[in-house]
């Protein structure tokens, strides 16, 4: 369940059915959640999949691995093309 049982218009949504912008709220009923166009009376269940792992990024990663030493190597600069 992610929404309340408020139901509340969700801003630059457009209706699947009626292509109004601004008609639709979403709410939850029963443990469900739905959308639903106060214009033209679509309604249907939304259904969320939560399989997909978060990004690594530098916000969410662990104090250790802020912290942790990476080697890198430097490689020698000639600028001589005759060792080749």
């Amino acid at each position: 369940m992610a929404y309340s049982s408020q139901r509340r218009f969700v801003a630059g949504a457009v209706c699947p059915r009626c292509s109004e912008m601004d008609k639709l709220v979403v709410y939850s009923e029963a443990g469900k959640d739905y959308r639903e166009c106060v214009a033209c009376g679509f309604k249907d269940e939304m259904i969320f999949k939560y399989g997909a792992r978060e990004l690594e990024t530098r916000v969410n990663q662990t104090e250790a691995e802020k912290t942790a030493v990476q080697v890198i190597n430097i490689l020698p600069f000639s600028a001589d093309k005759s060792d080749k």
